[in-house]
């Protein structure tokens, strides 16, 4: 996806807020043994982007192409807005360290016939791979698990060229057989008694929308 990047000369807290009331979000360009860039982009398109599962960017940043790989993505305090994101420079040939989030697929035998319950140990895994192969999910399928299988990291399908740092033994998910706490929570809400109300608690104050935290420049 290619975006148009401005450089920002004024730095700190208020300014950055007054570039998010204009539909803008800081950020900052590292990497490459280049300087440390301060920056602003649209928040349409840098969120339209994350929404769309892409990493790699190509931006235009004053005069110069750049490749870019989006690192890190800081949010307001109710986890819907984009305040900061931290870009790297890249190559296109070079391979890269990123997390990506493991979906699972299909119902398992297990808790189709056999009362089992899927749970799900690890959400996501960091792999290795080429900056331009960066898998937007790892799908896996389940539906062979019986009670008592588990499906571990050493399991998974991964496309080509991608590696995994987990460890191979670490469980991705398993079935098992679904205990008597886990019975059907309208049962519980039923048995559960009415809550003693003591007293309203007081609305908490929203964290302040700063920049990210150091080492950055803002």
């Amino acid at each position: 996806m290619e975006l148009r990047i401005a450089k920002r000369e004024e730095l700190g807290t208020r300014r950055c807020r007054r570039l998010r009331e204009q539909g803008l979000v800081p950020g900052i360009i590292y990497g490459h043994g280049e300087e440390n860039l301060c920056v602003s982009v649209r928040a349409h398109d840098i969120e339209g982007a994350i929404s769309h599962g892409e990493r790699l960017l190509q931006a235009e940043v004053g005069q110069k192409q750049e490749n870019l790989l989006i690192k890190a993505v800081q949010y307001d305090h109710l986890g819907h807005r984009v305040i900061h994101v931290d870009l790297t420079r890249v190559s296109l040939d070079e391979r890269v360290e990123v997390t990506v989030p493991i979906v699972l697929r299909g119902t398992p035998a297990g808790v189709e016939s056999e009362d089992g319950v899927l749970r799900q140990h690890l959400n996501e895994v960091e792999i290795e791979c080429l900056v331009t192969a960066i898998p937007e999910e790892l799908r896996v399928q389940v539906t062979g698990l019986h009670v008592g299988d588990a499906l571990r990291v050493a399991d998974l399908e991964l496309p080509d060229g991608v590696t995994v740092s987990e460890d191979g033994e670490t469980v991705v998910a398993s079935v098992a057989v679904m205990a008597e706490e886990e019975a059907p929570a309208e049962e519980a809400e039923e048995a559960a008694p009415e809550p003693e109300v003591i007293g309203e608690k007081a609305e908490e104050e929203p964290a302040a929308e700063g920049d990210a935290p150091a080492p950055r420049p803002d």
